[in-house]
């Protein structure tokens, strides 16, 4: 049974957003296979740029996957070290956190650290298994 199957909907999108800023791997890589079934996706709409220059090259919309535990680890790794191990970033839930069923909704901020100030953010969409482990994660940034 995973850690998620414990925690209430605000519980689970706090601890899934911590992942994202943990500093230690060992740490990431035990919050991965808590929260997430061995076989979940990390699903990630691209930044609105990518999808026009892919339309532009006659692609259909992408997307980006992340399929298992070693490639969310590597997901979850490098936005670490690009956002929020430089010291300007940190994510944070915005405490609206609900579940119908199977499926978590929350939405999260990017905010900087020197001042505060909301950068970004998005909404994240979480399938749970039976076990209410992550089956699939669809990350909606902007």
């Amino acid at each position: 049974m995973s850690t998620s199957s414990k925690l209430g909907p605000q519980a689970l999108a706090d601890r899934y957003i911590a992942l994202w800023t943990e500093p230690g791997e060992q740490a990431r890589r035990a919050a991965i296979h808590e929260l997430w079934a061995p076989g979940g996706v990390h699903v990630l709409l691209p930044p609105a740029e990518v999808v026009r220059v892919a339309a532009e090259l006659g692609f259909g919309s992408p997307v980006f996957e992340a399929r298992g535990h070693a490639a969310i680890e590597t997901r979850v790794r490098r936005s670490y070290e690009r956002f929020v191990a430089t010291g300007e970033f940190t994510f944070r839930t915005r405490g609206t956190a609900v579940r119908l069923g199977p499926v978590v909704k929350f939405e999260w901020s990017t905010v900087r650290v020197a001042d505060g100030e909301v950068a970004g953010g998005g909404l994240e969409v979480l399938l749970l298994d039976g076990n209410d482990a992550i089956s699939r994660d669809t990350m909606f940034p902007g």
